[in-house]
């Protein structure tokens, strides 16, 4: 390995890989095993501190905060995957799109794209709620089209940047259609962007989704939810802080751990920074 290449592998990388690799992690666990049921509730036990049996304790219905966690994990990256799935297969064609297509379909489609823009994923989501019910699929759906936009947006920059070079202007010349281009040429050379942006937006859809829950518009009971866990810990937040702070954590690690990864993999993709370590 070069040594450019060793300077390129950042902290922000690694630590960044290592958070978002624990709460994968978990989600895989929680498939095989959890120490408790996460659903069960057993009075016996309510509001139980930290003890061998039940590492965080357990919350006012008897819920070990353990085993909680493990599932919630399992619920954000579910709700984070569809949602930037949704937003990269929309948003990804439409910036292309108005990149290569005809000046007047550009402007159309971005000024569409900054009408869509203008709602903040919360509000669009608690709108989405609203008129179609709470439920897990109704928060991805009404995040990864609030995420559409910034999809869009650094598709059709990467790909105005793609269509100038030489080897672009070169198959255009030998009569190429636009179709071959953006599959042989342009999606390769913005894809490196797209995963950057793919990680970020991850951290957003995790955060959307908490307070989604929060709110009661995102994921129902009894499935685990780390906003709902922060929501159902409100009104003994003054005698049992940890039922707020575990969730919390979890939430912080998992926001932090896709922005780390997002910003360690644009500076070990664009080469344009290359040369700044």
């Amino acid at each position: 390995m070069t040594t450019a290449a060793m300077k390129r592998r950042t902290p922000t990388l690694t630590v960044g890989a290592i958070l978002v690799g624990l709460v994968v992690l978990l989600a895989v666990m929680s498939f095989l095993w959890t120490p408790h049921d996460p659903t069960r509730v057993d009075a016996a036990v309510r509001l139980l501190g930290p003890t061998g049996d039940y590492l965080f304790g357990t919350d006012k219905f008897g819920r070990d905060l353990v085993s909680q966690i493990m599932v919630g994990a399992r619920t954000t990256l579910y709700v984070g995957v569809v949602a930037v799935g949704v937003a990269a297969v929309i948003g990804t064609p439409l910036g292309i799109l108005a990149a290569m297509g005809p000046r007047w379909l550009g402007e159309f489609v971005m000024r569409v794209n900054d009408l869509v823009l203008a709602f903040p994923a919360l509000l669009l989501a608690i709108m989405f709620g609203a008129v179609f019910g709470a439920s897990t699929l109704t928060a991805m759906i009404a995040i990864g089209i609030a995420t559409v936009p910034s999809f869009a947006r650094i598709a059709r920059s990467g790909t105005l940047q793609v269509m100038s070079t030489e080897y672009v202007l070169a198959a255009r010349a030998a009569g190429r259609s636009r179709f071959a281009i953006a599959h042989r040429h342009v999606l390769p050379n913005v894809a490196g962007l797209l995963i950057v942006q793919s990680s970020v937006s991850f951290a957003i859809a995790v955060l959307a989704e908490a307070a989604l829950s929060f709110l009661g518009f995102g994921t129902r009971p009894p499935t685990p939810s780390w906003g709902r866990m922060l929501q159902e810990s409100q009104e003994l937040l003054a005698v049992q802080p940890r039922l707020a702070i575990v969730p919390g954590i979890a939430i912080a690690i998992a926001v932090l751990g896709f922005n780390l990864l997002g910003d360690g993999l644009r500076d070990r993709l664009d080469p344009r920074l290359a040369g700044r370590r």
